[in-house]
């Protein structure tokens, strides 16, 4: 585990790196006088510790997350993938294939039944099915899809609990 320096803490952050985390997370455009002041820092201490995160890496971007079905996605599927053989070579085609498809938002390495679990967005049904047909089936190596269809979103975030 990683000791903070200046006080010991397990993974190097103290209590006001834990509060800008916070903040950022909850919103990434408050302006640094503002964080400043709800942390009771110098706006200069704090763009410090800001660009301290930063280069840490636990800031790792800085993004505008968008409303899904707003932008005209409105369907949700969750791919279970099954690979026929586990070479590392036919592996990481499998991996460079997803990678290079913009629908999929998420793609997990598993333990179980499946290999990978995919989060995908999609327009409407047509589009679920040439997914399926012209982009996952022609990836070598494919054993099974199981495509499971959300019907509601009961929870999302991404903001991570900092105790």
């Amino acid at each position: 585990m990683v000791q903070d320096k200046r006080n010991g803490s397990p993974g190097g952050l103290d209590e006001i790196d834990k509060e800008l985390l916070r903040l950022l997370q909850d919103d990434g455009r408050l302006s640094n006088v503002e964080i400043a002041r709800k942390v009771n820092l110098s706006p200069p201490a704090t763009h410090a510790r800001i660009r301290s995160l930063e280069q840490r890496g636990y800031i790792q971007k800085y993004t505008a997350l968008l409303d899904r079905e707003k932008a005209g996605y409105d369907l949700v599927c969750f791919v279970l993938i099954s690979l026929q053989v586990h070479q590392y070579q036919m592996v990481e085609k499998f991996r460079a294939a997803i990678l290079a498809l913009p629908e999929v938002l998420e793609c997990h390495h598993l333990t179980g039944d499946y290999d990978y679990l995919l989060k995908v967005a999609f327009r409407n049904h047509k589009d679920i099915e040439q997914f399926v047909m012209t982009k996952l089936m022609p990836i070598p190596g494919m054993s099974h899809i199981h495509t499971s269809l959300v019907l509601s979103e009961v929870k999302f975030t991404t903001t991570l609990p900092l105790e």
